[in-house]
């Protein structure tokens, strides 16, 4: 079940087609946080995910206010170097860390995106960050040519290898290619939330770009174990409590989705995490997806999405499914191969 790997985008990093997401892993206690996590669970899921082959791991300076990146430099550490994935930040979320669970300000001034940078550097223990990414577009009236110039220096610095960008549209993308090439583009992209697959990847395979997609699996929405019962035990303070795609009326049509999976799974021998994943994978322009895990049999439950081909009944099962369920938003396509 080792998973393949693919080029991303121009650049020379050839990347497996699933990463280790480590949102999770910064715990609660901050405006999106998951509840309380056990490092040593944390540490445990990223080896056993480097074990079955995972060579990167995606993270974010905002993720725990700093936590998941230090989980990460711990696990990191205890590895043998040339068994160490490679490590993609992103920077450009700032919180009050006084009012933890305020949103963030989005701050991409070249000063502050320099910092951020610095300081990620020292967490994760590294010299070089693999793929640097801005977690979202500024939000304070700063120009994206001096936020993605400044990108350009730390390039040509060697702090960061390669650069990228995540929740960016089109616009965006063209003002920053005219800077500087966009290594990479994370989106959100899922069975449930398929909007980019309409314009941002597109633009993306026309462009030389790679695509990293995030929530593959809608945070554990599209997972064999999900149930009402286990969203109702979620902690307080865990975000997904106030999110629309666990809330009604879209919670009951993404369920049984998720449920229209389960024979798709049966005929492939893998679980219904594998085959949400697989499916964005199947989506051409597509480099890899980021999903998360808390602990080892997390990983085992999506780890051969990055093996698995859904063949074209497979996809247009699952396009008659969200047809039929009504859930989510963006393209419907039978059949990647074939016009959205």
């Amino acid at each position: 079940m080792t998973p393949r790997k693919r080029r991303l985008g121009t650049t020379d990093l050839q990347i497996t087609t699933v990463g280790f997401g480590a949102w999770a892993l910064g715990g609660g206690g901050w405006a999106y946080g998951w509840g309380p996590q056990d490092d040593a669970r944390s540490i445990a899921a990223i080896h056993h995910a480097a074990h079955w082959g995972v060579n990167w791991i995606d993270t974010a300076a905002i993720y725990g206010l700093g936590h998941s990146e230090e989980v990460v430099g711990r696990a990191l550490r205890e590895l043998p170097a040339s068994e160490r994935p490679m490590v993609f930040t992103k920077g450009g979320m700032i919180p009050d860390r006084e009012r933890p669970y305020d949103e963030p300000a989005r701050n991409l001034r070249p000063e502050s995106v320099r910092r951020e940078v610095e300081a990620s550097l020292r967490r994760l223990g590294v010299e070089r960050i693999d793929l640097y990414q801005f977690h979202w577009p500024d939000g304070i009236g700063t120009p994206i040519e001096d936020s993605w110039g400044e990108m350009d220096r730390l390039v040509r610095e060697g702090k960061i290898r390669a650069a990228g960008v995540s929740n960016f549209d089109v616009p965006l993308l063209e003002r920053a290619e005219s800077v500087r090439h966009v290594d990479s583009i994370q989106p959100p992209f899922s069975l449930i939330r398929r909007d980019s697959a309409a314009d941002v990847i597109p633009w993306a395979a026309a462009h030389g770009t790679g695509v990293i997609v995030y929530s593959p699996m809608q945070s554990g929405l599209l997972t064999d174990t999900f149930s009402l019962k286990r969203l109702e035990a979620m902690a307080d303070d865990d975000w997904r409590r106030h999110s629309a795609q666990f809330t009604e009326p879209q919670l009951s049509r993404n369920i049984v989705l998720r449920d229209a999976l389960r024979p798709i799974a049966e005929r492939h021998g893998v679980t219904v995490s594998a085959v949400a994943v697989a499916w964005t994978l199947a989506r051409p322009g597509v480099t890899g997806a980021i999903v998360g895990a808390r602990s080892p049999e997390q990983v085992d439950g999506w780890i051969a999405a990055g093996s698995l081909d859904l063949d074209a009944s497979d996809l247009a099962q699952i396009a008659g499914a969200i047809q039929l369920t009504a859930a989510g938003s963006g393209p419907v396509a039978r059949s990647w191969k074939g016009a959205a």
